[in-house]
């Protein structure tokens, strides 16, 4: 079967596809790759879309993800020409759980009792460590670690690109354990790192007691993005860059801190 293909790459839910179209009427489908795959062997698929009679035709994105739009007559003669337009969303200040700090214990890690023998404890060593994709770098985390710095803590983060592996858990779970106070910031770029194919609450809560153990900071995602890679992480107490500022999360880590 003749057909036309736009391979709209990874679009976020609730985005346009605009479909403008000269000629006969055609099938105008919208498809993840996995149905498209399917469309394209013939075999059985789903969609979003039809038959169009008028142009444009506008689709919107249902879920984040991959996405191809697939133009054919249905096996009608016929000739059309087509364009595709993708209209971006409009931001949304994201939908977070902003409880305040000190309302959630678990966040700041106490250090041992005096005397313990107990392998299982680490020595404090920073107050609070940042974990990262490194394009967040310049906007958020070495703001935020210098302001937290500026407020007399000591911050662990490293100079590491996020990847897939037991390296990086390990690096996670040290600097936590080293540390009164953790921070993971939450993007497209740390998502883009392949944590998919992860549990990402495995690494920032307690599976066992159910204890929140780390502070996520969302940077230019929405919530359904977030419920998209890990819908755990959604309810969690968590800061936005979209609603406080680099000064005001650094001011009320330090407070907590130390306040504890």
């Amino acid at each position: 079967m003749n057909f036309q293909h736009y391979d709209l790459g990874y679009r976020k839910a609730g985005e346009t596809v605009e479909i403008i179209l000269s000629g006969t009427a055609v099938n105008v489908q919208l498809m993840d790759s996995s149905n498209f795959q399917n469309y394209r062997a013939g075999r059985q698929y789903r969609y979003q879309g039809g038959h169009a009679k008028r142009s444009p035709v506008h689709l919107t994105i249902p879920h984040s993800g991959h996405w191809h739009v697939g133009i054919d007559l249905g096996g009608y003669a016929g000739t059309v020409s087509s364009s595709v337009n993708v209209i971006r969303a409009p931001y949304r200040l994201p939908e977070i759980h902003d409880a305040p700090l000190a309302s959630v214990p678990s966040l700041v890690q106490r250090d041992p009792p005096p005397n313990t023998d107990d392998h299982n404890y680490y020595v404090r060593e920073y107050d609070v460590f940042i974990s990262h994709a490194s394009e967040d770098k310049d906007d958020v985390v070495r703001p935020l670690a210098h302001a937290l710095q500026d407020g007399g803590l000591k911050v662990w983060y490293d100079e590491f690109e996020l990847k897939i592996g037991d390296s990086l858990r390990r690096k996670i779970d040290s600097g936590l354990a080293k540390s009164r106070f953790g921070l993971v910031v939450l993007s497209r770029s740390f998502f883009g790192k392949g944590w998919t194919n992860y549990e990402l609450d495995g690494l920032v809560s307690r599976a066992v007691t159910g204890e929140q153990v780390i502070l996520p900071i969302w940077h230019n995602i929405t919530k359904q993005e977030l419920l998209d890679y890990c819908p755990s992480l959604a309810d969690k107490v968590a800061r936005s860059t979209g609603t406080h500022t680099i000064e005001e999360i650094a001011n009320e880590i330090v407070e907590v801190i130390k306040g504890d």
